[in-house]
């Protein structure tokens, strides 16, 4: 996983401040995988149907950018109770969840 330890927790602490404590967060694309370089940051978000907006997603963003230097960020939501959409299914087996 080619995160730094503190983009991890910045992206853990932005993500319960965002959607809750119960929140699960999950990198997938090309930052999972050690042998690429570059990338933006792709997360599948765990969250219950009703946080899974994109007014939160921004919430979310804006509180992670305050920890770490702003860059790409992509959020897809995984809702708990509620379709995911066929993205989100296509890349869950693939996706790791944050330490």
């Amino acid at each position: 996983m080619r995160l730094k330890p503190n983009e991890v927790q910045a992206i853990k602490a932005a993500a319960r401040e965002a959607f809750g404590e119960d929140v699960v967060v999950r990198l997938f694309g090309s930052r999972v995988r050690d042998d690429l370089r570059g990338g933006d940051i792709d997360l599948l978000i765990e969250v219950d149907a009703g946080l899974a907006t994109e007014a939160q997603a921004d919430r979310f963003r804006d509180r992670l950018f305050e920890r770490i230097d702003e860059q790409k960020v992509d959020v897809v939501f995984a809702p708990r109770s509620g379709e995911w959409s066929d993205f989100a299914r296509m890349v869950a087996p693939q996706a790791v969840v944050l330490p």
